[in-house]
């Protein structure tokens, strides 16, 4: 389950995948966290993720936002 918040506006960064700086779409999804399958709790185990895909080649980056 996620909550998505997606937005383009310009961003320009480095691709792992391409090797250069690229545009990305970038934005901010709610992930659902639950090591032990418990799906009852799992509604109150969302975190913020930061989530950017690469407009060239499409490679995807996930960064939690507490570890940011």
């Amino acid at each position: 389950m996620a909550s998505k918040n997606r937005h383009t506006d310009g961003v320009v960064e480095t691709c792992d995948e391409c090797g250069r700086e690229r545009p990305h779409e970038v934005g901010i999804e709610l992930l659902t966290e639950s090591d032990d399958g418990d799906r009852e709790n799992a509604a109150f185990s969302r975190e913020p993720y930061r989530v950017a895909e690469c407009q060239a080649c499409g490679e995807t980056t996930t960064t939690r936002m507490n570890d940011a």
